[in-house]
């Protein structure tokens, strides 16, 4: 199979900076690396990355060790389930000290920070990497990390995506405070900036006040690119509204083509064009140099999961404590609609056909914590770039790829299927600009741009 026009898949790598990657299990792996505390870790594959020619490496994050479970850290910290969890954008510069071209991105929330802090600190980001940052956008999760920042509980669910909207206009508001060309700097006529080129935000509204300007001038591609993976019917009007990335999980590939389609046509509804957002379908991949040794390396990896993996995580996601509750207990109809993430919530009412699932359907028909929390390609490289051509075609712009083990995920990816893709023409074989903008096919915005999209 080949691709059927001359369409370039977006790749992007999956982080976490903690000592496990999304997959918790990935820790127990013999041959994943243990210095996730040093630069080193990172720095290395960042460059295992630049040298596949990968868009971007993104860092997802929360802002507390799960605890959900229990009420209580202990399992989390014995059992290494998401146990560390490192500064971001801190871990982004050294990664991006270490490459030229691979694209980064970090986690930050809209629920516990400040947009003038937001806006300021990954304007500097992305003047420091010459225009290679993005932001992904969440809203958080759950109550831990609420009473990290001062707060009782966490917000309800479409009050944080009203918030966010907010702290949207804001960010990209003081983004524009500079606008393109103001710096003029002659130093003959002591006249460093344009002041009419620099103007104040004077933002006031319901959840924000914001003056400004801000003191960070645009970057080489006008302002870090924006990355969001709402997948709530909430969410995916913030997607449409505000991200030139989205992080799309897909069940399978039919279910696939209609949220493609739905969230292109929302793009549409919301006035700008379906070529300014890239949609990446998140996928595991295992391959090898044979079916039977990707086999063999699925079997491995699938021994790593264990029960407490899944229930923490689980926990953590919904803000929902599933010890000592009845496995089998039905879950009321409150309960549900106080659930964090809602279209796990959503995906687990569908594949058991309950409408109040219990604790065994969430852990069964979520898989999360295992393999089978999200599609898993497996085989030799070419099989597995065959599926993701298939994918390509039908249902995304490109994939977000999770490791199931680290480094040894992306070093397989590089050597075994990136070939095969690049040999098909879906994949460059080079980077053909400096930002990633350039390497994503993204029109560089203007100072205003956002407010009356293309």
């Amino acid at each position: 199979m080949t691709t059927s026009n001359s369409r370039q898949m977006a790749l992007v790598a999956f982080l976490q900076a903690q000592n496990c990657s999304n997959y918790a299990g990935s820790w127990r792996h013999p041959e994943s690396m243990t210095d996730y505390l040093s630069p080193e870790y990172y720095q290395r594959i960042a460059r295992t990355l630049e040298e596949g020619k990968f868009d971007m490496a993104f860092f997802d994050d929360r802002l507390a060790i799960p605890d959900i479970y229990g009420n209580d850290h202990r399992e989390t910290i014995r059992s290494g389930v998401r146990a560390v969890k490192l500064e971001p954008t801190s871990v982004l510069m050294a990664m991006a000290m270490a490459t030229k071209h691979l694209g980064l991105g970090a986690t930050y929330s809209t629920t516990y920070y400040e947009p003038f802090h937001v806006a300021r600190l990954f304007a500097t980001l992305d003047l420091m990497t010459k225009g290679r940052v993005a932001w992904n956008v969440v809203t958080s999760m759950n109550d831990s990390e609420a009473a990290n920042f001062g707060a009782d509980s966490h917000l309800e669910h479409d009050v944080r995506y009203d918030r966010a909207d907010e702290f949207m206009e804001v960010v990209m508001g003081h983004w524009d405070t500079w606008r393109e060309g103001a710096i003029v700097a002659d130093k003959v006529e002591s006249y460093f900036a344009d002041p009419s080129k620099v103007v104040r935000l004077d933002h006031k509204g319901k959840f924000f006040n914001s003056r400004g300007p801000l003191s960070v001038p645009r970057s080489q591609q006008g302002h870090p690119v924006i990355l969001q993976a709402g997948q709530s019917g909430r969410g995916l009007a913030f997607a449409a509204r505000w991200a030139e990335v989205v992080f799309a999980k897909y069940p399978t590939l039919e279910n696939g083509i209609k949220q493609y389609k739905g969230l292109k046509d929302g793009v549409v509804a919301a006035g700008r064009s379906p070529d300014s957002v890239k949609i990446c379908a998140e996928v595991k991949i295992i391959a090898g140099s044979t079916e039977a040794e990707a086999r063999e390396k699925y079997e491995l990896i699938d021994s790593l999961s264990r029960p407490i993996d899944g229930l923490t995580m689980i926990g953590e996601t919904l803000n929902i404590d599933f010890a000592g509750r009845p496995y089998d207990e039905p879950f009321t109809d409150e309960e549900l609609a106080a659930v964090s993430w809602q279209s796990l919530r959503d995906k687990v009412i569908q594949i058991s056909g309950k409408s109040n699932p219990s604790v065994k359907d969430f852990v069964e028909c979520s898989g999360r914590g295992t393999l089978r929390d999200g599609p898993c390609f497996v085989g030799t490289g070419s099989q597995v770039a065959e599926q993701m051509i298939e994918w390509f075609d039908k249902a995304c712009d490109g994939f977000v790829l999770s490791a199931t083990s680290v480094p040894g995920t992306y070093e397989d990816i590089v050597r075994l299927v990136i070939p095969h893709l690049q040999k098909r023409g879906a994949f460059r074989k080079e980077y053909g600009g400096g930002t990633l903008r350039d390497h994503l096919s993204l029109r560089k915005p203007l100072a205003g741009d956002w407010r009356t999209p293309a």
